[in-house]
C-alpha cells in the first residue's frame, strides 16, 4: 500500500457521509486545517494513533485503511464434534463441523501447523485425567499421525469410535493406553491414528 492510500480513503469516507475535513478535524480536537493538510500536503505524514483510531471507529472501518498496521492473519481451525465421526481414513464428516476458531499465527508456526491439517476437538470422559479432563478443547495435528517410540497423546479411531489416548509404536506394534489408571480397558480392534494432540485450550475453571 502506498503512502497516499490512507489519504484517498479518508477523503472518500468523508465524502460518502457528507462530512467536511474541517468538521472531522474539530471532532478530533484539532484545528480546522488538520486533516486538509494531511490529505493535500502530507503533513503530518501519518495520522496520530489516537486520531486514526477515532476516525476508523467513526467510519466503521479497519484501522489499517487509514494507515494503521494491518491486522494479523489468524490461523483458522475448524471446531469439530469428533464423537460423531465415522468412516475409515476420515477425520470428521462435514456435517459435524461445529464452527471455526483461530490461533495466533505465531503460535500456529511454533506448533508447526499447516493449513487444512489441524482441528479443535473436545475431550469427552475422564480416561486421560489428570492431563486432559472432560470438556477440554485440544488442537489435533493430522500431519503427525505416525506415532514413535515415545508415548504421546493422539486422537485415534478404534472400530469406528474416536477417542483420545496415549499412543506409541514399538517394534512395529502400536500400543494404546489411558492415563487414568481407573479408566476401563481400551477396546480391542484395529487402531487408526488420526493425529497428534499438540495444544490444550483449557478454559479457566
Amino acid at each position: 500500500m502506498d503512502a497516499e492510500d490512507p489519504r484517498r480513503r479518508l477523503t472518500a469516507l468523508a465524502a460518502a457521509r457528507g462530512d467536511s475535513l474541517a468538521a472531522l478535524s474539530r471532532m478530533l480536537g484539532r484545528n480546522d486545517a488538520y486533516l486538509q493538510q494531511f490529505v493535500a500536503r502530507g503533513s503530518p505524514r501519518r495520522l496520530a494513533d489516537d486520531d486514526r483510531r477515532r476516525l476508523s471507529d467513526y467510519f466503521g472501518v479497519a484501522d489499517s485503511e487509514l494507515g494503521g498496521p494491518a491486522a494479523p492473519r489468524l490461523f483458522p481451525l475448524p471446531r469439530l464434534d469428533v464423537a460423531a465421526s465415522a468412516g475409515p481414513g476420515a477425520f470428521v464428516d462435514t456435517e459435524i463441523v461445529l464452527g471455526t476458531a483461530a490461533l495466533d499465527p505465531a503460535l500456529a508456526t511454533q506448533l508447526g501447523l499447516r493449513d487444512g491439517m489441524a482441528a479443535i476437538v473436545r475431550v469427552r470422559g475422564d480416561s486421560m485425567e489428570p492431563g486432559l479432563i472432560d470438556g477440554d478443547l485440544i488442537v489435533v495435528d493430522r500431519a503427525r499421525a505416525r506415532p514413535d517410540a515415545q508415548p504421546r497423546v493422539h486422537v485415534v479411531r478404534i472400530d469406528g469410535t474416536v477417542m483420545v489416548k496415549r499412543v506409541a509404536r514399538r517394534g512395529g506394534r502400536i500400543t494404546v493406553t489411558s492415563d487414568n489408571p481407573a479408566a476401563p480397558p481400551v477396546p480391542a480392534g484395529a487402531v487408526e491414528v488420526i493425529g497428534r494432540v499438540v495444544w490444550l485450550m483449557r478454559a479457566p475453571r
